[in-house]
């Protein structure tokens, strides 16, 4: 049964009448749900008592040119998808408006440092804050023991994760593989913004990160780098890349002898569409 409830009264009512002494999964999303949200919700019911998923398309981590107005809205069509899928109780918590997340005189943002000003975090200021203040507000609202992301958002996880551990919050952060669609592009919301062409445009993202992994899995990282380098300035001359990077999987920072496993990261323009992709390697550094 798929119950859902539109305010945070009605969810702490809930909660005293069915939380007590259960174990409780998050699943946050924006909605429009794909392949890949419902995998994260699949691995939340088996690993918890309790599990909800929350629908809210959050205004703080948009920036003023961005997509926030006409990002897809399909809650009735999301409901039907989780009762297709599921047989067990799922909690939806989608609330009715952003005063239910941020009431009228909300003045406080949650702010981590380094991680969020590369990648995503310099071509978005402020993105990263609006992220964390509003997981901030959902796992304390939830009440949730655990908590599941996925990996195409990788600095975002890396991101909730330091913002957990620095704030010793109660609840693990489970970070889920990438869900691809048959041609290898990563499941998004954001995809259905594309036509076919730009669809097999929006496909070298995937595509390079694939070779550089090739030639990582071939070599050592030392002497993988002049391979690796042309790839990198063949694709950085392009202007449609925010960015295309090789960092420590672990922090985020620049690869040194002490790193067995790099990430791949990349971000790609279509049009007025903005892609993210990465892709996790074990290396041998020399």
């Amino acid at each position: 049964m798929v119950k859902v409830i539109r305010t945070v009264l009605e969810l702490k009512q809930y909660q005293s009448e069915f939380f007590e002494g259960k174990s409780v999964g998050l699943v946050p999303t924006m909605g429009n749900l794909h392949e890949g949200h419902l995998s994260l919700l699949e691995r939340s019911v088996s690993e918890n008592d309790i599990s909800i998923i929350t629908i809210f398309v959050n205004p703080k981590q948009f920036g003023p040119n961005e997509d926030f107005d006409k990002y897809p809205r399909t809650l009735e069509q999301d409901v039907l998808k989780i009762e297709d899928k599921f047989s067990e109780n799922i909690l939806v918590f989608a609330p009715k408006d952003n005063s239910e997340i941020y009431p009228e005189g909300f003045d406080t943002t949650i702010q981590v440092g380094a991680l969020t000003k590369i990648l995503c975090g310099a071509n978005r200021p402020g993105h990263f804050d609006g992220v964390t203040t509003v997981v901030y507000q959902l796992f304390s609202l939830s009440k949730a023991t655990n908590a599941y992301f996925g990996q195409k958002d990788y600095q975002q996880v890396k991101v909730i994760e330091k913002m957990t551990t620095d704030l010793h919050l109660p609840i693990k952060i489970t970070m889920m593989p990438i869900s691809r669609d048959q041609d290898g592009l990563a499941r998004s919301s954001r995809n259905q913004y594309l036509s076919a062409s730009d669809r097999e445009t929006a496909l070298l993202l995937p595509r390079t990160l694939v070779e550089i992994e090739s030639i990582l899995k071939e070599e050592t990282w030392v002497n993988s780098m002049i391979k690796i380098n042309e790839v990198l300035e063949s694709r950085i001359a392009d202007k449609n890349w925010d960015y295309l990077e090789i960092l420590d999987a672990s922090n985020l920072k620049p690869v040194n002898e002490n790193t067995t496993e790099v990430v791949l990261v990349g971000a790609f323009r279509v049009g007025s569409t903005r892609l993210i992709d990465n892709r996790k390697v074990e290396i041998k550094y020399a």
